[in-house]
C-alpha cells in the first residue's frame, strides 16, 4: 500500500475526475489537534479506503492512513495523493522532526492484492503552531539570587509568574500512537493541555536554575524569554518530544512577582554586600551622619537631644568600620581592638585597656 503524489498544491483541480472518492479535511482550528478525514464521493463506507481513492492535504496538516490502529502511510507535504494498495508503504515527511524514524519503526507492510478487508481511516494531524495557552504559577517557585559567585553569596526567594506558551506537533506518528489513539472522530487540545501545563510548571524550577546560574535577576526574566524557552524545551524534551511528538515552541512572560519579605531580604543582602568595601561603607556613614545632623537641627525636642543621637550614630558607624576593616596592626599607631590612636611604645590601649603584645 502506498501513496502517489498526484498534484502539487492544495487545489483538487481535475483530480476529481479520476477519483471515485476522496478524503479531505477542510480546516483545523487552534483547538483541534487531530480529526478523522471526511470521505466524499461514491465509495460507500467512510471506514474503507478503496484502491485509487484520493487524499487532499492542505498546509499545516499531516495525513495518517490507519488500518486497525496501525499506521500504513504518512503524508506531511501539501498536495493531492492517490492511494494505491499494490504499492509498498510510502512517506512524505514534509521535513517534520523525527517523522521518518518513527514511521519506519511503526509501519507494518501488508499485501492484499488490491483487496481491502479491514477498517481503514484517514486522520489529519494539526502541525501548525498551537497558540493561546495561558499559564500561571499556583504555588511559588524557588529562584536563587546570586550576589557573588566567588564567595557563594546567594539568597533563595519565591517567584510567581504568568504568561503564555505555544507548542507544535513535530512527530504526528508518535502523537497518534502515544496520545490521540484511534479516536472515533476528533482530538481537542483541552484533552491534554492540563497535564502539559502541570509538566511545564514543574520544568520551570530547573529552567529558573539555569537562568540564575547565568546571573539573570528575577526582575529581568521577561526580557530573557529566549533563554528560558530553550531551558524549558530541554527540560521537557523526553516527556513532550520523545514520548508524545510535541515540541515546546515559544514563551511570553507577562509578569514576575516576589513576596514583600523576599524583596526586603534582597535589599538587606545588597546593602551588606556593598558595604563590605571600607570606602563605600565610610561614604554611607558620612551620608547618614549628614542626614542626622540636618534632622537634629529640626528636632522638636531640642538640638541637644538631636545631636546626642548624631553622636550615637557616629559611634555605631565607627564600630561598623572597625569590624568591617578588621583589626589593625599595633605598629600602625592604632589599637587593633578599638581602633583608637595609641601613644608611642604603648603596651596597653589607654582607651579599651586591652594588651597589645
Amino acid at each position: 500500500m502506498g501513496l502517489i503524489k498526484a498534484l502539487a498544491g492544495s487545489v483538487i483541480g481535475t483530480a476529481l475526475d479520476t477519483w471515485k472518492d476522496y478524503f479531505v479535511c477542510d480546516s483545523l482550528d487552534n483547538d483541534t489537534l487531530m480529526v478523522k478525514g471526511t470521505k466524499r464521493g461514491f465509495g460507500g463506507s467512510g471506514e474503507v479506503i478503496t484502491n485509487g481513492s484520493g487524499i487532499v492535504l492542505n498546509e499545516g496538516q499531516c495525513a495518517l492512513v490507519v488500518e486497525e490502529g496501525n499506521i500504513l502511510e504518512v503524508a506531511a507535504e501539501p498536495g493531492n495523493y492517490t492511494f494505491d494498495s499494490s504499492l509498498s508503504p510510502s512517506i512524505f515527511d514534509g521535513g517534520l522532526e523525527g517523522l521518518k524514524n518513527s514511521f519506519k519503526e511503526a509501519v507494518e507492510r501488508f499485501t492484499y492484492g488490491g483487496e481491502v478487508n479491514k477498517s481503514q481511516r484517514v486522520y489529519y494531524v494539526n502541525t501548525k503552531e498551537i497558540m493561546d495557552n495561558r499559564f500561571g504559577t499556583a504555588t511559588p517557585i524557588p529562584f536563587r539570587v546570586i550576589f557573588d559567585k566567588a564567595t557563594g553569596s546567594e539568597v533563595e526567594i519565591s517567584v510567581r509568574c504568568n504568561g503564555e506558551f505555544t507548542f507544535k506537533i513535530v512527530d504526528p506518528v508518535t502523537f497518534y500512537q502515544k496520545v490521540a489513539g484511534n479516536k472515533a472522530y476528533r482530538y481537542e487540545k483541552d484533552e491534554i493541555l492540563p497535564i502539559m501545563k502541570s509538566e511545564m510548571l514543574d520544568a520551570l524550577n530547573p529552567a529558573f536554575g539555569k537562568l540564575s546560574d547565568l546571573g539573570i535577576r528575577y526582575s529581568e526574566l521577561p526580557a530573557h524569554t529566549s533563554e528560558l524557552k530553550d531551558a524549558l524545551r530541554e527540560a521537557l524534551k523526553v516527556r513532550w518530544e520523545e514520548n508524545r511528538g510535541i515540541a515546546f515552541d515559544s514563551l511570553t512572560i507577562n509578569s514576575v512577582t516576589i513576596p514583600e519579605a523576599d524583596a526586603e531580604r534582597i535589599k538587606n543582602f545588597q546593602f551588606s554586600a556593598v558595604n563590605k568595601d571600607k570606602d563605600t561603607a565610610n561614604a554611607t556613614i558620612i551620608s547618614a551622619t549628614a542626614d542626622a545632623i540636618r534632622d537634629a537641627a529640626n528636632n522638636a525636642n531640642g538640638a541637644a537631644t538631636g545631636f546626642m543621637n548624631v553622636n550615637m550614630a557616629s559611634n555605631l558607624g565607627s564600630q561598623f568600620l572597625q569590624q568591617n576593616d578588621g583589626p589593625k596592626p599595633s605598629g600602625g599607631g592604632y589599637c587593633p581592638f578599638c581602633g583608637q590612636p595609641l601613644p608611642a611604645g604603648a603596651k596597653f590601649c589607654p582607651n579599651c585597656g586591652k594588651a597589645l603584645q
